[in-house]
């Protein structure tokens, strides 16, 4: 009995281990809150991140960005305490609420910054002063000293000190910034000059005064341009499941012809090449024709070598598009279905204008708390100009790079989670059969099951994109400064080691995809559903290899669509300016817009296709169409399949007519004599 008793239990074990390992995927059934040790980290880095923005917030740093600080150390508007071993720091800056700059055209373009010493002053210069008696009387009258503190305002015509402590003159009119209290000239020349010295290529102040005119004459148009390549882009993903058949075939044929031709001219080049070499041969003299032999002999292999190479590809590539063109079918079959996902769910439109708002605002938030590091920390003194700067020092530094992963990893876990709800969405769609039934809100209720359940997965997929981008931008980094003083391997081992971390990423970030919409449909951890959306990728390898090469380039030209329209309706709207200098850049805004944001609304038509062949893959792995294993799949995918079946039958029959007659004539034939039969 006790034997019979282990040998049941080590069956059941046997038996369960046999469920974990065979574990079958089941659509929308059970929902489980996933990797929350993830979710947990992520918390955690997010309220580091939020402790930076309070730690400057804390020390004065985000006071000395919004309100301005002196060159002292005192920050304007407010009672200051006394830093050690600063001069003049700590005093009572109440009345004194602007910041003026002795000169605000010295600006430093590498550091980006202005070099000239800073005041707190209670009021900004509104006309322009050409004396120091002009100074004194501004102080005089304004009670608004515009030299160094320790400078008496009705001395500034006498005093030695007042050609380093007082402003440059003249003195240009300004007037103060709305929000952060800076004397801003009126005439901002000089900070135009700043702006060409950054911008490099133009050299002619003309032709920028001209760019910028016509922007600022052409904004209405602009616009309205931007405007119609946002409804360009609506409009092409839902039509696109009627044209895509069309762009497929022209591109199947494009691409053949066009290799076909590439063969034949490299063939004719080579012949060409060696019949014109004997013709040149027979005509020169023997000393000519030893020395341009071998030349001749030279260009005559390489071009023998590219036109064999151009060979083998179009062979090569012949074979791929006859063995997959089923797979084209399948293309052209998913999206058809998926115009028919943004009809049944027309707020996917809306998802580019999300992820953009919550990205722009993050980035806001971002930049501005990078801000406050920059004048949060211990006064330092200036060795060129002695002037008192905050910086960080010590441990604290450390800040800096917490706020730059930061950048990265939640930009990513931001589009993860537009990956997410989107597949989300797409798996509920395709695993309701009775599409009337479908959710009020698909997308809400995609949202809601992402917030409720699945936000560790986002975190931990969007960590790992982190991991590799930081040392690509690393080595960018290195390369960049290093330009020019490294040496040739140095070079290429840089640029090969950014390479394969750029393709890294990118096989990362198609996997992360499909981990969250296997992730949506099983509601299973990051790992595990990463490991089941590998096999069954890799199960339908071709149809994977087909749909991204084919409808990647289909995407494409629909973003040059786009793009094209757009830009040929710019020039109808702008050819009425007769110089090119002023409609040329709007028009480069234009075009880089409406590429934006095709990009943006087609890459969400691209995940709802790749979301839509994991589903189709599943669908045709665990359900053959007999009752009790219905499909899920739409009309167009289960013509796909159909026709795919009757191909399938056919090879099969022909395979098997050949041997039902070869094992009817071995019936037929008499047993040849031989020994044992004897």
């Amino acid at each position: 009995m006790v034997e019979q008793k282990r040998m049941s239990t080590g069956s059941q074990q046997v038996r369960l281990r046999y469920k974990r390992t065979k574990r079958e995927w089941r659509p929308l059934e059970d929902r489980s809150c996933t990797d929350m040790p993830w979710f947990l980290l992520f918390t955690v880095f997010c309220v580091g991140m939020g402790s930076i923005c309070g730690f400057t917030i804390a020390t004065g740093g985000a006071a000395r960005l919004v309100f301005g600080y002196d060159s002292y150390g005192n920050t304007c508007g407010q009672r200051n305490e006394q830093l050690e071993g600063v001069r003049l720091s700590g005093l009572d800056h109440t009345d004194r609420k602007f910041v003026f700059f002795l000169d605000p055209c010295n600006i430093d373009i590498v550091q980006r910054k202005i070099k000239s010493m800073a005041l707190c002053v209670s009021l900004c210069p509104d006309e322009e002063m050409k004396t120091y008696q002009d100074l004194r009387l501004f102080a005089m009258h304004n009670s608004s000293e515009l030299c160094s503190y320790e400078l008496a305002g009705h001395k500034y015509p006498d005093l030695q000190e007042r050609f380093d402590k007082c402003p440059r003159l003249p003195v240009p009119p300004s007037k103060a910034l709305p929000v952060f209290n800076r004397c801003t000239p009126i005439d901002i020349s000089c900070y135009a000059k700043f702006a060409e010295a950054v911008v490099t290529f133009v050299s002619d102040n003309s032709f920028l005064h001209r760019l910028i005119a016509g922007v600022v004459a052409s904004k209405e148009i602009i616009i309205g341009l931007c405007l119609l390549a946002l409804v360009l882009s609506m409009i092409l993903m839902v039509i696109i499941r009627y044209i895509s058949a069309v762009l497929v075939w022209i591109l199947t044929a494009l691409v053949v012809l066009g290799s076909l031709a590439g063969t034949s001219v490299l063939w004719w080049l080579y012949i060409d090449h060696r019949l014109t070499g004997n013709e040149t041969s027979t005509k020169e003299g023997k000393e000519d024709q030893e020395s341009k032999e071998e030349g001749a002999r030279d260009k005559a292999q390489g071009l023998l070598v590219y036109a064999i190479a151009a060979t083998v590809f179009t062979v090569i590539l012949l074979l791929l598009m006859l063995f997959m063109r089923k797979r084209v079918a399948l293309t052209i079959a998913l999206f058809h279905v998926a115009g028919k996902v943004f009809i049944h769910l027309p707020l996917l439109t809306l998802q580019p204008f999300c992820t953009f708002l919550a990205l722009l605002l993050f980035w806001l938030y971002w930049v501005l708390v990078l801000l406050f590091l920059g004048t949060t920390g211990n006064p330092v003194q200036n060795k060129e100009t002695g002037l008192t700067e905050f910086r960080l020092t010590g441990p604290l530094q450390y800040m800096t790079w917490y706020h730059a992963v930061g950048l990265i990893w939640i930009s990513e876990f931001i589009l993860a989670c537009q990956q997410m709800t989107v597949a989300g969405a797409v798996v509920t769609y395709y695993f309701t059969r009775d599409k009337n039934r479908l959710p009020v809100t698909p997308i809400l209720s995609s949202v809601l099951r992402l917030v409720r359940y699945h936000l560790g997965t986002v975190a931990k997929g969007s960590f790992i994109i982190t991991l590799v981008k930081i040392p690509r931008l690393l080595l960018m980094y290195i390369h960049n400064q290093l330009k020019g003083k490294e040496n040739a391997c140095a070079r290429c081992m840089l640029k090969a080691c950014i390479c394969c971390l750029w393709c890294l990423e990118k096989c990362l970030n198609y996997l992360n995809q499909n981990a969250y919409a296997a992730t949506a449909i099983n509601s299973t951890s990051f790992c595990t559903s990463a490991r089941d959306a590998f096999v069954i990728l890799v199960e339908n390898a071709l149809r994977v290899a087909a749909i991204n090469a084919v409808g990647d380039f289909v995407l494409f030209l629909g973003k040059v669509l786009i793009v094209t329209s757009t830009a040929f309706a710019g020039v109808l709207l702008l050819n009425y300016q007769r110089d090119y200098a002023e409609w040329v850049l709007p028009l480069i805004i234009v075009c880089l817009f409406s590429f934006l944001v095709a990009h943006c609304f087609l890459s969400i038509f691209e995940i709802v296709v790749d979301v839509l062949f994991l589903c189709f893959a599943v669908d045709t792995k665990y359900n053959d169409g007999t009752p009790g294993k219905e499909f899920y799949m739409d009309k167009a995918l289960m013509e796909f399949v159909e026709n795919s079946r009757k191909m399938e039958r056919v090879v099969v029959c022909g395979r098997s007519r050949p041997k039902e007659v070869m094992s009817e004539g071995a019936e037929m034939k008499p047993m040849a004599p031989g020994p044992s039969s004897a």
